[in-house]
């Protein structure tokens, strides 16, 4: 997507040197856009761990030029490389699925050509989630078209939480896709931004995004939405996700599972926009068995910001000494999910629909 007027992808090899791979530094922006350059495995770990990198589809892209890195390097070293990399972040299922990707691209062929062949399928799953991704905006336009045309004009209210654009995947975006695809076609779009905390994904990232290219919104506090909802100013809520079970709950950000029961509450349309990369068919209780990540207290005690004076200084807001927990994640259970939006169309959030979408994902349950 745009960049100060460029057109970026969120991950890329170096065009410079043709194997480095370069990433935009998230923990840098809104404040500053920075392009780190990668040159191992081990630098790519870190760059998932410490958030560098994330969103669920960009972490699996990342991971696999990672997995690509590693071959230049030693290409004996495939399984061990694989394993560290696919225990970076737990809860989002793309970045296990792009290591088995890899991992079935190179298993079979000598350690020589693994090197060329692991950038050959890493690009491969960069393209793969741009077209994806590209394609859940189409789908999910006509939700929008559809709102605008009933409110003759006025423009469509979309409440989203955390960031599911095109900085939490190789381009395009997941939930945002289909406000990018309707914003370029002429309807008009206004985006409440939740920020999200307490690591502030909406505030600092959706906003930013959106703000580069050109798209109304607001930027509101967690809790505000089922106020807003109460008010009649949400139409639609979009989110993205980190898993989808068999059974269409969904794992997001923390404080998704709020705006749900929110939306039910209010009769406002939740849905949730994924690429088939996300679902998980093996797991069908996502509240019992997706792992939720717990992170950093200091996430929650501490806030980082830019202060008058156009420093980056981080403060403590919490009282001294009181412990803090934070779970990174939660579950939406799929009764109140009004409907999933994937590269292939948008249908119910029921086992029966996801298996017929997916038939070649279907299978019985362990």
């Amino acid at each position: 997507m745009r960049v100060e007027g460029i057109w970026h992808r969120s991950v890329r090899v170096d065009e410079a040197d043709g194997w480095s791979v370069r990433i935009l530094d998230q923990t840098r922006l809104p404040w500053a856009v920075e392009w780190l350059r990668l040159t191992d495995e081990t630098q790519v770990a870190h760059a998932i761990r410490s958030m560098q990198a994330r969103g669920a589809p960009l972490i699996g892209a990342t991971a696999a030029y990672g997995v690509a890195l590693a071959m230049r390097r030693d290409p004996a070293a495939l399984e061990n490389v694989c394993a560290m990399l696919a225990q970076t972040r737990p809860t989002a299922i793309n970045l296990r699925w792009a290591i088995d990707r890899m991992l079935g691209a190179l298993r079979n062929i000598p350690p020589a050509a693994r090197a060329p062949a692991a950038y050959a399928e890493a690009a491969a799953i960069a393209d793969d989630d741009t077209a994806t991704c590209e394609a859940i905006g189409r789908h999910g336009m006509p939700l929008l078209e559809e709102i605008a045309a009933r409110k003759r004009g006025a423009p469509v209210n979309v409440l989203t939480h955390c960031n599911a654009g095109w900085l939490a995947t190789v381009d395009w975006g997941t939930a945002l896709a289909p406000i990018y695809t309707a914003h370029d076609g002429g309807v008009p779009v206004h985006v409440w931004v939740d920020e999200t905390r307490p690591r502030n994904q909406g505030a600092a990232l959706t906003a930013w995004e959106l703000g580069a290219h050109g798209v109304a919104h607001t930027v509101v506090a967690d809790n505000a939405g089922g106020h807003l909802m109460q008010h009649g100013q949400v139409d639609i809520v979009i989110v993205g996700t980190d898993r989808v079970t068999r059974t269409g709950d969904v794992a997001n950000k923390i404080g998704t599972y709020l705006k749900a029961l929110a939306a039910h509450d209010n009769a406002v349309p939740f849905w949730v926009a994924l690429p088939h990369s996300t679902l998980d068919m093996r797991v069908g209780d996502g509240v019992a068995e997706i792992p939720i990540e717990e992170r950093s207290p200091a996430e929650v005690t501490d806030v980082t910001g830019r202060t008058a004076d156009g420093r980056i200084e981080t403060i403590r807001v919490a009282a001294a000494g009181s412990p803090a927990a934070n779970p990174a994640f939660d579950v939406t259970p799929a009764r109140l999910v009004t409907g999933l939006i994937t590269e292939r169309g948008r249908i119910p959030a029921t086992e029966a629909a996801i298996a017929a979408m997916y038939p070649e994902k279907a299978t019985p349950a362990s």
